[in-house]
């Protein structure tokens, strides 16, 4: 695997465990009845960002190391999966 794909999959999957963790812990404050006057009443007290990018970054490290185990040394080989089409054949 190159570093050039090693970076893209790590990119992707970076964002698609930000986009999982996000949720994580939101309360709005309609619940409350808290709502300040010309804010959305479904926009969340304290978001945590930073917190959720650093919980993301753990996650997203630890799954990109996994692929890229999978990817090098190859443990499952593609041919052995039974679902996935032949590439190899003459056409």
């Amino acid at each position: 695997m190159t570093w050039t794909a090693g970076l893209a999959i790590y990119l992707v999957l970076w964002w698609l465990t930000f986009f999982a963790v996000l949720p994580w812990g939101v309360r709005a404050p309609s619940g409350n009845g808290d709502v300040a006057p010309g804010t959305d009443p479904g926009a969340p007290v304290a978001p945590r960002v930073l917190r959720k990018a650093g919980i993301t970054t753990l996650v997203s490290t630890l799954v990109w190391l996994f692929v890229a185990w999978l990817i090098v040394y190859q443990p499952i080989s593609y041919d052995s999966i039974p679902f996935m089409p032949d590439f190899g054949g003459e056409y």
